[in-house]
């Protein structure tokens, strides 16, 4: 007698046989006719151009982390907005609190700029320094009179 766990052993098991029985038979089934236009990528229809391995802006990760984030917080207020009355006052300033922090977040989100897709040009700093030779040339510096390293005695202490 199989117990319930054994029962569903038996279900995956049978399930796997059944995926790797039709994968193998559509295999020997199918027709076998490869061109050029047919090994090539499909995307949408569009020709590719280039490798495939093209490095993206990170920027496009950052705004679907940051959509995913505020959609999930937001997913949390429909059953805040079902039940907030049966909880009261305090019911209602929990939901508010939380949308007071949930506006926060993107309010540092759209100061920080993250959210734009483009962000502004980040202006080096100019420093107006002179380099070693130029300082030797301006005799704001006296220049060395001889080339010798000068040796200097260690001082004892007493």
């Amino acid at each position: 007698m199989l117990t319930e766990f054994g029962k569903i052993f038996i279900f995956l098991l049978i399930a796997v046989i059944f995926v790797v029985v039709v994968l193998f038979v559509s295999k020997i089934l199918r027709p076998q006719r490869p061109t050029k236009e047919k090994l090539l990528t499909y995307e949408c229809g569009e020709d590719t151009i280039g490798s495939p391995w093209v490095k993206f802006n990170i920027r496009f990760y950052v705004v679907a982390l940051i959509f995913l984030i505020f959609d999930v917080e937001v997913v949390l207020l429909f059953p805040w907005a079902l039940a907030y009355k049966e909880f009261g006052l305090a019911g209602y300033l929990v939901g508010l609190i939380f949308l007071f922090v949930l506006g926060l977040g993107m309010a540092y989100e759209w100061r920080k700029g993250d959210l734009d897709w483009a962000r502004p040009a980040i202006k080096k700093p100019e420093v107006d320094v002179k380099t070693s030779g130029e300082k030797y040339l301006s005799k704001e510096i006296e220049k060395p009179t001889s080339l010798k390293p000068e040796i200097v005695e260690p001082v004892q202490k007493n």
